[in-house]
């Protein structure tokens, strides 16, 4: 008896990509500690070096384009090299840029230095994504895609409160030099415990390898020796996933780059208040991370179809958030503003663990190139609005970017009609998957 359950247990699969899954929240979360630093600090900044808010506005969309244009370079570096080295290496990079942001001396060496950075933090998703490629079931992967966005929410969130307990203690620059020293030691975990395949890991057992193997299609390559562009880039489903990532995009930036300035300027709060109120919309986006994954895969396990199960999950987030985003702008108290921008930014959130989910369905062995079309097209909504946002509110006041951020919401959701998750590039609709 004792023999037959040691042999049972033994055959249980061990849990190592759980491992892996949440040391990639943990970078989730740092990259977004990194970006999101800046905008708490924004208010100290103008006021040491007398920024205008449209000077303020290119500062934050140099990160963005940084990061946007990286991104398919990233995605290339994660497929070629494999995801170990290539995440250690670009962590490394962006959080010495991170540290150096302290460093600056006025608009033109902050713009460089966060162009700089964001060109570091290009490849992180799609390498990320490309790491759990290897790793996650199938029937994982929306709660995956969920969880890590959830955790780089969870790292917005936490940020703005930090950032204030550090400026006031020890200046704006001290929250820049404390996060940039976070990145380089989890990039020295990395390294030294994440494999590109389950085959590589000694901690993975016979058990989980064969589960991994099995649900994956078999044993896979830690790299791949070409990426066919010409397919990835003919293909219509992936260029209307982009599209809808791009007004995804648009609208995250307007809440994590201009949003404590907005409860600061417009809204009278102080700068405590700011920092607490500004980070209930991201605790609520991270709450709708993690449902929206979920609740994707559970719809999809239940023979509901896959692209039906990401498709309905997604429209819901985005017309709940085109629907909040305006009774929050003409709200009359500050309250009432940030209690429906948490139902608004839970919505928007509530479609991002699906975005990443497809990339993966439709990806394949090159989720990381996929993914950065994506998150590229994605991230040129996030660079163009920081600027478009100041010169709007100079021009119309603070409500009308925030309409233009519903009426985006709204298009999102109209072209997850077109969206089909079972449509593998190069490939048919799987059977079922309608």
């Amino acid at each position: 008896m004792p023999e037959s359950r040691s042999i049972a247990v033994s055959a249980r699969p061990t849990r190592v990509r759980h491992h892996v899954l949440w040391l990639t929240v943990a970078v989730y979360m740092i990259t977004y500690m990194d970006r999101v630093a800046i905008s708490t600090a924004v208010p100290s900044i103008r006021d040491e070096f007398g920024f205008t808010m449209v000077t303020v506005g290119w500062v934050l969309s140099s990160f963005r384009w940084g990061y946007a244009l990286f991104q398919i370079p990233g995605g290339w570096m994660g497929d070629r090299v494999g995801p170990r080295s290539a995440l250690a290496v670009i962590v490394a990079w962006w959080s010495v840029f991170t540290s150096l942001t302290a460093a600056a001396w006025n608009a033109s060496s902050m713009l460089v230095i966060r162009f700089l950075l964001g060109m570091g933090e290009a490849g992180a998703f799609p390498i990320a994504t490309r790491s759990l490629s290897r790793w996650m079931l199938p029937s994982e992967r929306g709660f995956a895609q969920g969880l890590t966005h959830a955790g780089s929410r969870l790292g917005a969130a936490v940020t703005p409160a930090l950032v204030v307990v550090l400026i006031t203690r020890y200046g704006w620059r001290s929250s820049f030099l404390v996060f940039g020293t976070l990145g380089l030691a989890w990039s020295a975990v990395w390294l030294w415990y994440y494999r590109n395949t389950p085959g590589e890991h000694h901690a993975v057992n016979d058990a989980e390898r064969d589960l991994i193997a099995r649900s994956v299609g078999g044993p896979r390559t830690a790299t791949s020796r070409s990426v066919p562009w010409g397919v990835i880039l003919s293909q219509r489903n992936l260029w209307t996933l982009s599209a809808m990532y791009f007004f995804y995009g648009y609208c995250l930036a307007v809440y994590l780059d201009w949003f404590p300035s907005y409860l600061k300027a417009h809204r009278g709060l102080s700068l405590a208040r700011m920092g607490i109120f500004a980070s209930l919309p991201l605790l609520a986006g991270t709450a709708g991370n993690v449902l929206g994954g979920s609740v994707s895969d559970w719809l999809a396990r239940r023979d509901y179809g896959l692209t039906r199960a990401r498709r309905s999950v997604a429209m819901v987030g985005f017309l709940t958030a085109a629907a909040a985003i305006v009774p929050a702008t003409l709200a009359g108290s500050p309250e009432w503003c940030v209690l429906l921008t948490c139902i608004a930014v839970f919505g928007l959130e509530v479609t991002v663990g699906v975005s990443w989910a497809i990339a993966l369905d439709i990806g394949g062995d090159y989720a990381g190139s996929v993914s950065a079309v994506m998150n590229t097209c994605g991230n040129i909504g996030s660079a163009i609005s920081p600027a478009m946002l100041a010169y709007l509110v100079g021009a119309y006041g603070w409500n009308v970017p925030f309409f233009v951020a519903s009426a985006m919401c709204a298009a999102a959701a109209a072209l997850h009609l077109r969206i089909d998750a079972a449509r593998r590039i190069g490939f048919a609709p799987e059977r079922g998957d309608k």
